[in-house]
């Protein structure tokens, strides 16, 4: 395994090469328990972060809300037990970004094309990332690996995923008060998050340069109605924000006075 210092503003990711898998994940729980990072947070987060460790070694079922970014918490909120899919990267990031600014570690597997500056710029925090590039027929225990020691695991499967490993990992993340984002489909997943229509601003006619994408995402859970939401993802600003409907301007209508 080799943890090196990689990506933008200085953060330092844990890149995972997988030549021994099993020796490998013992060297990331090290990695990931920072019991110096720990003491040095204030008494109450202290004894949050540790409790929360202590639970998931025991492996006792628990199951919470995740922070989400405003943008987006209307409409879906991670729960850890659960399993999400999305059909884009940046719907991942933007799923991830919550949990991450809110100071969860997450990890990325398997999604070598991922860019790590656009997912700072969507505030997913690099140096409480893990990233895996090429798990190769690892993947699932990788991924199952992983869920013991961060919040949040991104996964992008090599092949089609069946029912019997999709329950498996559903089990573990249950017991290890994690949860899961596929980028593809996921059987049986807690919700879809899709984006329905996208477009770009900032092109003139043979001028300009993208500047923002609007989109509109959909979310599906099971049978319920689709939610819908718009939003910048990303903004000019390259954050995630909700882009609010333009106001309706009235044609102006002539009148004689009098």
């Amino acid at each position: 395994m080799a943890v090196r210092s990689r990506g933008p503003v200085g953060a330092s990711i844990g890149t995972v090469g997988l030549s021994r898998p099993g020796r490998d994940l013992v060297d990331v729980v090290e990695h990931v328990f920072d019991y110096g990072r720990v003491t040095a947070l204030p008494a109450a987060d202290r004894l949050q972060e540790l409790q929360q460790r202590v639970q998931r070694m025991q492996g006792a079922a628990v199951t919470r809300t995740l922070d989400s970014l405003p943008a987006l918490g209307a409409v879906v909120r991670l729960r850890t037990g659960g399993a999400y899919a999305v059909d884009s990267p940046s719907l991942a990031m933007a799923l991830m970004a919550g949990p991450s600014l809110a100071g969860e570690w997450t990890a990325v597997v398997g999604v070598p094309e991922l860019g790590l500056e656009a997912a700072a710029g969507f505030g997913l925090a690099l140096e409480r990332t893990i990233v895996v590039p090429a798990p190769g027929q690892h993947w699932l225990s990788v991924t199952a690996g992983l869920a013991d020691v961060v919040s949040v695991v991104l996964v992008k499967p090599p092949s089609p995923v069946s029912e019997h490993q999709a329950e498996r990992l559903r089990s573990r993340l249950r017991q290890k008060d994690a949860a899961l984002i596929c980028w593809g489909s996921w059987p049986r997943c807690d919700a879809t998050v899709s984006v329905l229509t996208s477009s770009w601003t900032g092109l003139g006619q043979g001028h300009g340069h993208l500047q923002g994408r609007e989109v509109e995402v959909g979310v599906r859970r099971g049978g319920a109605p689709l939610r819908r939401t718009s939003l910048w993802l990303p903004g000019v600003d390259s954050r995630v924000s909700s882009a609010q409907p333009a106001v309706q301007r009235l044609p102006l209508t002539a009148v004689r006075a009098g």
